[in-house]
C-alpha cells in the first residue's frame, strides 16, 4: 500500500514536470524558467532515489517469498511486490525518456 502511494506520488510529480516543460517550451518568462529548473532538479533527485528504492522493494519481495514457508498468500504477496516494483521503476524510467525525447523535439 505504501509502495503504491509512493509510486503514485512520483508519477504525479513527473507528470507535473512534463507539463511544466511543455509550457516552458511555448513561453519562457522568468517564473516559468525558475519553476522548470526546480522541477528538473526534483526529477533528477527522483530518478536517483528510485533505483535504491526499487532495489530494496525487490529484495523485500524476494524475502517475503523465501520466508513464506509454503503459505500461498505470502507467495502471491511477494510476487505482487516484485511485479509492482518492476512496473513502477520502468514507468519512472520511461517517463524520463519521454521527457528527454520531447525536449529534443521541441528544441
Amino acid at each position: 500500500m505504501k509502495l503504491k502511494f509512493c509510486l503514485c506520488i512520483m508519477c504525479i510529480t513527473l507528470c507535473l514536470i512534463f507539463i511544466s516543460q511543455v509550457y516552458a517550451a511555448t513561453a519562457t518568462p522568468s517564473l516559468v524558467t525558475k519553476i522548470n529548473s526546480a522541477f528538473t532538479k526534483i526529477k533528477s533527485y527522483l530518478i536517483k532515489i528510485s533505483t535504491p528504492i526499487a532495489g530494496v522493494c525487490i529484495i523485500s519481495g524476494i524475502l517475503v517469498r523465501k520466508l513464506s514457508f509454503g503459505d500461498e498468500r505470502k507467495m502471491i504477496m511477494g510476487k505482487r511486490i516484485i511485479t509492482n516494483t518492476i512496473i513502477g521503476y520502468a514507468s519512472i524510467q520511461l517517463i524520463d525518456v519521454i521527457i528527454k525525447f520531447i525536449e529534443a523535439v521541441v528544441k
